[in-house]
């Protein structure tokens, strides 16, 4: 191989799209059974503009190329943009005097178009907000999207582009042998001319394989949210968002593109790199924030909560270096701006790797761009037409068709986490409570473990 990546999260996605579309030969080593098993899976799902991003950081660079990139690639690959616009809303007098600091820091970062808006001007966008609000800084094009079906597309593009994804094979061994590595992994070895680590939450220990010493330490950082049932979405049609502090963004409730509203994330620093746990307390304070900022949401029923692990480390910017003797690229301490910034990080390795290595690879005639089935609520459904052979999850009207399309894909499900983030099915109001049955019957035998086990079946 040309390129191992390590993870397959929504920047080893980007990162193997982009070396695949270079001409590289590229294996992906996943850990888990399926691609966005860790920190990718769980976020707020906004494309960020980078307004609030440090100046003339590699994070605010990155995003950047990415939102342009992103833009231009979803109307042939069909990922949706829920176009909400966002305010960063002041509900204090020192949040209010400060906006016009924000201001002058997105104009430096080239969002021109950001401007402050008067209590009057913010109740007219959006009369459901609690009278208290003082004014906010309105940010016209942060938007919405499908946080599964853009990386999905993008390791489709890959595997369409000759890349290999091998997963249950996390990395335990690697060694250098002149211009090649050797790596072992639980699924064989594996010998690659160039390896770029991905691994998220686990880069510092993959890090540590490689060249001995990590040079970060990932501390790994909760955030929990909370999903309101989808008629709460007609009370907020803007992104919301808090003024930002040192360690965090704060916590934003936002529309999703699947019709609900959510709330989240909170930002609690933990040792574990695999037990996102959701606690009630920490649930109840965002339902009482939501209700703060939007009163009417008090008797809104809540359809689901979950939690994510972001892959923060002991600094704030990304962990992004390269040592090109080695042969090893590493992208790490990606955190909150991620799926944002996934295809920005990926061009900039390669820009790493092309000041070092002489390209000997031919691009691909044929870009093999995959249209990605729908899931966003504002968008037609494959519900809506006909021959789907009936409807399996009613709460998220999700199709027979639908799940048997998934498992006919270019790259499958491998269990049923990822069954669910390609089609939605058992994430409504019921959580599966309905479907679980014929769910199972059409995943029977197709995913690593069964949906229900043999004595439920």
């Amino acid at each position: 191989m040309d390129v191992a990546i390590i993870g397959a999260g929504v920047v080893g996605c980007a990162m193997a799209r982009r070396f695949a579309l270079e001409g590289a030969r590229v294996c992906v080593l996943e850990a888990a059974p399926d691609i966005l098993s860790g920190a990718s899976k769980a976020n707020s799902a906004i494309l960020h503009t980078g307004f609030d991003a440090p100046p003339d950081s590699l994070e605010l660079s990155c995003m950047q190329a990415a939102y342009d990139e992103y833009m231009e690639i979803r109307q042939s690959m069909n990922l949706p943009v829920l176009e909400t616009g966002a305010m960063v809303a002041a509900w204090t007098e020192d949040e209010e005097a400060r906006l016009p600091d924000l201001l002058a820091q997105a104009q430096g970062n080239g969002v021109t178009d950001t401007r402050i808006l008067s209590r009057d001007e913010v109740l007219a966008r959006e009369p459901a907000l609690a009278s208290h609000v003082r004014g906010a800084l309105l940010v016209p094009r942060e938007h919405v999207i499908d946080p599964w079906s853009a990386p999905l597309a993008y390791a489709t593009q890959a595997k369409a582009l000759g890349a290999d994804f091998r997963f249950n094979a996390p990395l335990t061994g690697a060694r250098r042998d002149g211009d090649t590595w050797q790596l072992e992994t639980g699924a064989g070895p594996l010998m690659a001319k160039t390896v770029v680590n991905c691994a998220g939450l686990y880069g510092d220990k993959v890090e540590e394989i490689l060249t001995g010493a990590p040079s970060f330490e990932i501390r790994p950082r909760k955030g929990q949210f909370v999903v309101f049932d989808k008629a709460a979405s007609e009370h907020l049609r803007t992104i919301l968002l808090p003024v930002p502090n040192d360690r965090t963004k704060g916590v934003v409730l936002t529309r999703t593109a699947f019709g609900n509203l959510l709330v989240g994330p909170t930002a609690e620093e933990q040792e574990a790199r695999d037990r996102p746990d959701v606690t009630t307390p920490e649930l109840e304070m965002l339902i009482a924030k939501a209700v703060e900022l939007v009163p009417s949401l008090e008797a809104m029923p809540v359809t689901a909560v979950y939690a994510g692990l972001r892959p923060a480390s002991e600094r704030k910017e990304y962990r992004v270096h390269a040592d090109a003797e080695l042969g090893y690229y590493c992208a790490g301490g990606i955190r909150s701006t991620g799926l944002t910034a996934a295809l920005g990080i990926a061009r900039h390795v390669f820009a790493l790797w092309s000041e070092s290595n002489s390209l000997a690879w031919s691009k691909p005639n044929d870009v093999m761009a995959p249209w990605m089935p729908n899931l966003a609520e504002h968008l037609p459904r494959d519900y809506q037409i006909p021959g789907h052979d009936g409807i399996v999850c009613h709460c998220e009207m999700v199709t027979a068709r639908e799940i048997r399309a998934a498992f006919d894909s270019r790259l499958p499900p491998g269990d049923f986490g990822g069954l669910r983030r390609r089609t939605r099915c058992a994430m409504g109001r019921c959580q599966g409570f309905n479907c679980l049955g014929r769910i199972a019957s059409l995943a029977e035998g197709k995913l690593s473990a069964p949906i229900l086990p043999e004595d439920a079946a």
